[in-house]
């Protein structure tokens, strides 16, 4: 199979590594005669696939309705001979449909879908979900499958492949105090740490108002760790200075030294209430980081309640709040979600696995489209 990657995408998250572990894993496996990433020229993909020495293909990207960039794709993928285009957001999934309804583009296309939210919004964004084309559409958990049967009329288009995770990206599996040397934190205190965009889903508000409990009410001997930026970093800052708490949160930005950090956390407090799935969940999993989440989403798919972690209930902060405490004073509890996590990483998330799952998906559809 020869694979067409592509993304418009600018910035760097889980997807965008998804993008990069996929690449790895079908080249290690030797699932793919051969393979490329098509993404714009100024972004962090197109960064990362050329240190790592990837096929990669850097074009400018105007909007989401470039033309030129349309016909470049069918250029492209007439000149590789490529048997698939794996579609990995939502300005590359117009691209590729135009690229197919005015260009002629021949490959069938498959889309990568990641986000719980509808999009039977408009004309326009559930004519090219049903667009001929489009062959099959693979989803990382079963709440994004549900919220797509609303403007998707041929379900059997609808699979589901689950998040994955690199493991031996994430081997430090113990705390060295980085942490708190970098901070200054006395070692005697637990760090509890978030990493997640600042964006409305992710649910800073309800992160920030359960720290409040536990250092007001539970006066817990802890620092609270946020690491990420986005859109709404500064109400976040904000809030918790109105709450008094600028001494309790530290906000570290973006960092790419996560693998190093993560293991530094007592434990992962994760608030988010409309989450896909979560991948920094499963790299808690592979640092052996007891976890606390929300019971949203695709997260349920993710963590096992009392097995591999603990749920709680969305938007509550006390409910958070207890179940930290209940975790934070039950080591044996802890061990058991650390041994538990990790083994059901292993079995269901790693490259290995996924790479396999998204495989085959990829391969039924250009033997069954084969041109």
């Amino acid at each position: 199979m020869r694979l067409l990657q592509i993304t418009a995408s600018k910035v760097w998250r889980g997807h965008e590594q998804k993008i990069i572990y996929l690449y790895e894993a079908f080249k290690e496996y030797g699932y793919v005669e051969d393979q490329w990433i098509i993404c714009p020229k100024n972004s962090e993909v197109y960064e990362v696939a050329t240190q790592k020495n990837m096929q990669v293909i850097g074009l400018d990207i105007d909007s989401e309705y470039d033309f030129k960039f349309a016909k470049q794709l069918k250029k492209i993928a007439k000149d590789k001979n490529a048997d698939v285009i794996f579609i990995h957001n939502s300005k590359s999934h117009t691209l590729a449909v135009l690229s197919s309804f005015f260009f002629g583009l021949k490959v069938p296309l498959v889309l990568c879908r990641t986000l719980i939210k509808r999009v039977d919004t408009n004309f326009f964004r559930k004519w090219k979900y049903n667009y001929k084309a489009i062959k099959k559409i693979i989803c990382v958990s079963y709440p994004v499958v549900n919220v797509l049967k609303h403007a998707v009329k041929d379900h059997k288009k609808l699979t589901v492949v689950g998040s994955v995770t690199d493991v031996n990206k994430f081997k430090k599996q113990q705390p060295t105090g980085k942490l708190h040397e970098e901070l200054n934190i006395p070692k005697d205190y637990q760090l509890i740490g978030n990493i997640a965009e600042f964006t409305g889903f992710k649910d800073h508000r309800t992160w920030v108002n359960t720290v409040e409990i536990l250092v007001k009410e539970h006066q817990l001997k802890a620092k609270f760790i946020l690491v990420g930026k986005g859109k709404l970093e500064e109400e976040i800052k904000t809030m918790v200075a109105e709450k008094g708490l600028e001494n309790d949160i530290y906000f570290l930005g973006f960092r790419r030294d996560v693998p190093e950090i993560l293991p530094e956390f007592n434990l992962f407090l994760f608030t988010s209430n409309n989450e896909p799935t979560g991948g920094v969940l499963l790299e808690s999993y592979a640092c052996k980081v007891p976890i606390v989440a929300a019971n949203a989403g695709g997260i349920p798919e993710v963590i096992v309640n009392n097995e591999t972690g603990l749920l709680a209930e969305v938007g509550n902060p006390k409910d958070f709040a207890d179940k930290v405490i209940q975790l934070l004073n039950d080591k044996p509890l802890q061990e058991k979600f650390k041994e538990k996590g990790y083994e059901y990483l292993v079995n269901n998330f790693t490259k290995e696995v996924i790479s396999k799952k998204m495989y085959e998906e990829l391969k039924e559809v250009a033997e069954k489209y084969n041109r």
